[in-house]
């Protein structure tokens, strides 16, 4: 596995992360078991760039990825983000951006994820009462206490974090980005290559939809965060599977799967992109992790393009309600 650096701090990372989230929640049922086996393949294969977050489960996931680097923290690049509240049984609280509560989250990551200190702490979501100003001024106290290496901010406008960078230096921005979510490339990225910022896309696979391995009218269960989501119900998701049988036509002709294609159209958008495509079974984490080894040319990316452009995905990609908490 090739490394990239993120941000002007000199982070290191796997060109290619791990989303841990449904390996706690969202995806229907989790088995810990073949989770932590895939953490532990992941490694095996030099992905060492793991992403979670206290929300996740809630809590739960902490512990399951700190369980599994138990032993194997040396090289491993922890992400972690904190700013979604939710309480023990996995209610909404609301963003909490204050001082008070940051210190507190990265205190209680820490002894979850049974670690000394977290490589990149994401602010998760902006919380519109708060300046961030001062949330970032807590967020830099913890790299001064030599809890937190790196900063980061998840789902933030472009305004937005240009103020949280000039509080304290940002190593990367984290937002939805695949073929079907082009979103980021209007405002977001450029001000991330002007800042030297680096970028971390989450589910650059269409949250699995873009694998080309979903079909049927109805085809998530009701424990399923997709079956709530505008864009894979109904019509949005017969219109966007049929953009998906079209990328699978360039797969073939390129030898590889529809999954590994759209991997590798977001790692060509440059060396400051590191995506993070997420998975609880080690099967697709290895076809996964065979697309840093696909090349496309410029002809080829255009090609990509062309199949599906930007606004080509129907259907918004959350729900009316967390679409209030994206791009603050």
């Amino acid at each position: 596995m090739h490394e990239r650096t993120l941000g002007s701090q000199g982070l290191r990372v796997s060109a290619m992360g791990l989303g841990c989230m449904g390996m706690s929640q969202s995806y229907g049922p989790a088995d810990e078991a073949e989770s932590i086996a895939t953490i532990h393949r992941a490694l095996e294969l030099g992905i060492t760039f793991l992403d979670t977050a206290d929300m996740y489960g809630p809590f739960t996931n902490e512990r399951l990825v700190g369980r599994a680097i138990r032993g194997r923290r040396d090289g491993v690049v922890i992400a972690t983000k904190f700013g979604n509240e939710r309480r023990a049984d996995g209610s909404w609280v609301g963003v909490n951006g204050r001082p008070d509560y940051v210190r507190r989250c990265c205190d209680a990551s820490l002894e979850r994820l049974g670690i000394d200190h977290i490589d990149l702490y994401y602010q998760h979501r902006v919380d519109p009462s708060v300046p961030v100003e001062e949330t970032w001024g807590a967020m830099s106290q913890l790299v001064a206490a030599g809890k937190v290496r790196h900063l980061g901010i998840s789902e933030a406008a472009a305004a937005t974090i240009r103020r949280a960078h000039a509080t304290h230096p940002m190593t990367a921005v984290q937002s939805e980005w695949s073929l079907f979510t082009r979103d980021p490339e209007a405002e977001v990225l450029p001000t991330c290559r002007e800042l030297g910022i680096g970028f971390v896309p989450y589910s650059p696979l269409g949250r699995g939809v873009l694998t080309g391995t979903i079909s049927g009218t109805t085809p998530f269960a009701s424990d399923d965060f997709r079956a709530h989501t505008p864009r894979y119900q109904a019509g949005n998701l017969a219109h966007n599977l049929a953009l998906v049988a079209r990328l699978r036509e360039v797969a073939e002709s390129r030898g590889c799967t529809p999954a590994q294609l759209a991997l590798a159209w977001v790692l060509a958008q440059g060396d400051d992109v590191v995506p993070i495509p997420g998975t609880k079974r080690r099967r697709y984490l290895e076809e996964n992790a065979a697309a840093i080894d696909i090349h496309l040319t410029s002809e080829e990316v255009a090609a990509i393009e062309a199949i599906i452009p930007p606004g080509a995905a129907a259907g918004d990609r959350y729900a009316a309600e967390h679409m209030t908490r994206v791009n603050l």
